[in-house]
């Protein structure tokens, strides 16, 4: 199976790291590979939150996952946030930092909201040296995810998959490969998922990420609420063969169950994974 550029470990199946599921984590260690922290509810809070993360840390590998470094604005990289974002990954010993090929607001004001970028020659130059100085005030790498999207730009020249690989290739940066996000995406927009997997950089990916979804009919919104459908876990199948093994989130936001349903529907994508271990073996 194929490694990533940095040797970044293969952390297993993870989950990420709710409120309403600290006491169960702490008090029954369940069998996982690693936590997935949302970074802004951690940068400026004490108290419990703050508590439970470090017990959390003291027993499992921490990745962290923002929603604001907004690569693709046009404002100046923040650099208050990249060096509190720096700071809290010292402090939990976090093995990567990760956020979104997107744009969060401008002129200082943050919409609080994953928005778009126009897939052009401008747009991507202008991400590039953005995720580099980014990258240089880590002092790590960034890994980035592929977003799922409603719209998209007239002027955009390219698809978004050669964007995305681009990207990571001319910012060496690494990437969060969101299967469910094509499978949205691609529904939306009417691409072929697969075309998008087969067209990623394999040796820059990081870690995937799995999700539910709500179907509209007429669009889908990455909702984050529900088990996997089948089709996401085909996909998923066919990532890993053409990727490699990686670790593996499981991301349930809304309408959040009981630990153990999470738990149930993370251990599918381990026998998807051991399924396809086999076979490459």
């Amino acid at each position: 199976m194929k490694s990533n550029r940095w040797q970044l470990p293969d952390l297993g199946l993870g989950i990420g790291l709710r409120t309403r599921h600290f006491t169960h984590i702490l008090s029954e260690q369940p069998e996982l590979g690693f936590f997935e922290i949302l970074t802004e509810n951690f940068l400026d809070t004490g108290g419990r939150p703050s508590f439970f993360l470090d017990r959390i840390a003291e027993h499992y590998p921490i990745v962290m996952h923002g929603v604001s470094m907004s690569v693709g604005s046009s404002d100046p990289v923040d650099r208050d946030y990249v060096a509190k974002v720096k700071a809290l990954a010292e402090r939990t010993g976090a093995l990567w930092v990760s956020d979104h090929v997107c744009w969060t607001g401008v002129l200082g004001r943050n919409t609080h909201d994953l928005l778009p970028l126009p897939y052009t020659e401008e747009s991507l130059r202008h991400t590039v040296a953005k995720v580099r100085e980014i990258q240089d005030l880590l002092e790590r790498p960034l890994v980035l995810e592929n977003p799922s999207t409603y719209l998209e730009f007239v002027p955009s020249a390219m698809p978004e998959w050669e964007f995305v690989a681009r990207l990571a290739e001319e910012a060496d940066c690494g990437l969060l490969f969101d299967v469910n996000n094509v499978y949205v995406s691609a529904f939306n927009h009417g691409f072929d998922p697969v075309a998008y997997i087969d067209a990623i950089p394999a040796e820059r990916v990081c870690q995937y990420h799995l999700a539910g979804h709500m179907h509209k009919g007429t669009h889908i919104l990455d909702t984050h609420n529900d088990h996997v459908v089948d089709p996401v876990w085909e996909l998923y199948g066919h990532t890993i063969r053409q990727v490699g093994l990686r670790a593996t989130l499981l991301e349930w936001d809304a309408d959040i169950p009981e630990f153990e349903v999470v738990h149930r529907e993370v251990l599918k994508a381990g026998r998807w994974r051991e399924r396809e271990a086999a076979h490459a073996a």
